[in-house]
């Protein structure tokens, strides 16, 4: 690997390992050309989505159509000054992912800029299949896999871990003026964005949240199928512990009383090494 080629992959697994805790712990389990390959692809994608996060409105559409030039400079045969960018385009060569994911992914982002409300689950679920969805898309092309059902599962499972987060992650959304919680879904259970600003855990949020966790333990449910289609068993080992990892804040949030208002939900680094314990213990899948 020449030098800058290495540089890139270094700066992806710092940008990895400060931002998603997760998925950098169960990595550590990958063959080095995969785990790189992760952190290449979810480095570009991050700073990009806390740019837009973190940034002034004015300069938000600007920084998605500069990752739009981005991603289109390493699809073509133009030469990149970024190492970041020339470790993208290795993986995204090496691993035959389309273009098409992350056009997808761009337009998720772009969904943040311009909706931030969702009617019903049919738009909402079209939203986390942009931003996560086709990122199961991507991860299954660089894990392997044997069986093309196997992408249906991978979109399962995204599905199932934009839902998580979107749960855990309702007070910092709400400072963003973003609710995603289904609206009729909310009117359902009787609860007003204004009992959101307030953080009113009464009652019917309670059961609202019953209602969503349930939901995404059916998408991570039917996603356990495609995990014995993933080629390596290292590969399905890091699948599985990112599927019970994200499981255990459903676990959390639960635990806590759905009181997601008053602390951020997490799950500690002793539960992440005893789900890790479990799995290779129980060999399911293995």
């Amino acid at each position: 690997m020449d030098k800058e080629l290495l540089s890139g992959f270094k700066e992806a697994k710092r940008i990895t390992k400060k931002f998603a805790k997760t998925f950098y712990l169960a990595s550590l389990f990958l063959p080095k050309d995969r785990k790189y390959a992760g952190y290449s692809v979810y480095a570009l994608c991050r700073l990009s989505d806390e740019a837009v996060d973190n940034s002034a409105i004015c300069n938000q559409t600007d920084i998605l159509l500069g990752l739009e030039e981005k991603i289109s400079a390493a699809y073509s045969g133009c030469k990149l000054n970024e190492p970041l960018l020339a470790a993208f385009r290795e993986t995204v060569k090496k691993y035959k992912i389309p273009k098409e994911c992350f056009d997808e992914l761009i337009e998720g982002m772009r969904m943040d800029l311009k909706i931030k409300r969702y009617p019903d689950f049919s738009a909402l679920y079209k939203y986390c299949y942009r931003v996560a969805g086709v990122v199961g898309l991507i991860m299954i092309k660089i894990f392997g896999y044997k069986d093309a059902s196997c992408r249906d599962y991978g979109i399962k499972l995204g599905i199932a871990m934009q839902l998580t987060n979107i749960l855990r992650d309702i007070n910092e959304d709400i400072g963003r003026g973003r609710i995603y919680l289904p609206q009729d879904e909310m009117l359902k259970f009787n609860v007003s964005e204004s009992q959101l600003i307030k953080g009113l855990n009464n009652e019917g949020f309670k059961n609202l949240m019953r209602f969503q966790i349930e939901r995404c333990r059916k998408y991570y449910e039917e996603s356990s199928a495609g995990i014995k289609l993933i080629d390596s068993r290292l590969s399905r080992l890091v699948v599985m512990v990112m599927k019970e990892t994200y499981c255990g804040i459903l676990d959390e949030i639960k635990k806590n009383n759905y009181d997601i208002f008053s602390k951020r939900v997490f799950v500690s680094k002793s539960r992440k090494i005893a789900i890790i314990s479990k799995i290779l213990w129980e060999r399911k899948y293995l």
